[in-house]
């Protein structure tokens, strides 16, 4: 591109708007127009981010800056749809929203803007030509990513699945469960089998397996660590292991982010990178699949810029190559 593609951020003082900011500003291709936040305004980034001290001289924005070309939307469940309402905003701008306001097709629409299901292992192409973007919930990625293949070859059928996600999976907001010395040595079991994340995960699955009975069983779990996902999917299979390892290395071929292992996987792969990684095992007629994201990134501002890069015709890892945190 001739000219960089000027961003704005909305809600740019949480964990998702923090992890964007610092993408962004090491994106080959793209430039920060303005980061807005209602309570820091007037405050340098860095008092609120830390980690981008010597980063940039940046200030945070009271107002909006119409002259940008994609609009990133990081605020809470319910606040995207009321902040479009309320903002008229240039058709020609592009958006992208990581709450959960517009995932469900039935939500979808909202004044001219249709969104489209920002999964790009999912939707590439419709991304490429969409105008709106409606970023996947966290829990919701690292599922999909583990199912797509076996959804599309039509053999799912009742699953369990059980996950594990960081502090940082429940905002900066503080709370009770995001205090150090609740999370310290401890887990626990939350929203047992209502996780809002199951119908964009329905959804989804139904889109590639519109045919036959999709039963998911899901239990989160809050994890003594920071940040991350860690998925494991339990179903009824007779596809042999090397049969089902074909069949995910197919589907994946042409995604950059999706790693297939045979080797036994683990968080710190994916933490501070962009990427899914999915290993497979298979004991009789049950399969488990297990599935690793980072909740910040792949999970939600990675997975944003990464739709950025589509919409706007750049190579899909363009400011994406982070090495995982091994150590």
């Amino acid at each position: 591109m001739a000219n960089k593609i000027r961003a704005g951020i909305i809600g740019g003082a949480g964990y998702t708007g923090g992890e964007l900011i610092r993408i962004l500003l090491n994106h080959p291709e793209a430039d920060i127009a303005f980061v807005h936040s209602n309570s820091n305004a007037g405050k340098p980034l860095y008092a609120v981010h830390s980690d981008l001290i010597g980063e940039t001289n940046m200030f945070f924005a009271s107002e909006m800056n119409s002259e940008i070309d994609v609009l990133f939307l990081c605020v809470g469940h319910g606040d995207a749809k009321k902040f479009l309402a309320e903002n008229p905003i240039d058709e020609q701008i592009k958006v992208i929203d990581l709450s959960h306001d517009f995932r469900l097709s039935r939500h979808s629409v909202t004044g001219a803007r249709n969104f489209v299901y920002g999964l790009p292992e999912l939707n590439k192409e419709r991304i490429q030509a969409a105008g709106n973007i409606a970023n996947p919930g966290c829990f919701a990625t690292a599922i999909q990513l583990g199912l797509l293949p076996l959804a599309k070859a039509g053999i799912l059928n009742e699953i369990y699945t059980t996950g594990i996600t960081g502090s940082t999976g429940g905002g900066q907001a503080l709370n009770t469960t995001a205090h150090f010395s609740w999370r310290a040595n401890n887990i626990q079991a939350y929203k047992s089998l209502e996780h809002q994340h199951l119908y964009e995960i329905g959804q989804s699955l139904n889109q590639l397996q519109p045919a036959g009975d999709i039963e998911i069983n899901f239990i989160p779990w809050r994890g003594d660590f920071t940040r991350g996902i860690f998925i494991s999917s339990q179903l009824k299979c007779s596809e042999s292991l090397e049969e089902l390892y074909d069949l995910y290395a197919q589907y994946y071929a042409l995604h950059p982010f999706v790693e297939i292992s045979k080797e036994s996987i683990f968080l710190k792969q994916v933490v501070n990178t962009n990427k899914c990684v999915v290993q497979l095992e298979k004991v009789g007629a049950n399969l488990v699949v297990h599935s690793a994201i980072d909740n910040l990134l792949k999970g939600a501002s990675g997975q944003a810029v990464q739709n950025m890069n589509l919409m706007f015709g750049l190579e899909e890892t363009a400011g994406l190559k982070l090495k995982a945190n091994y150590f």
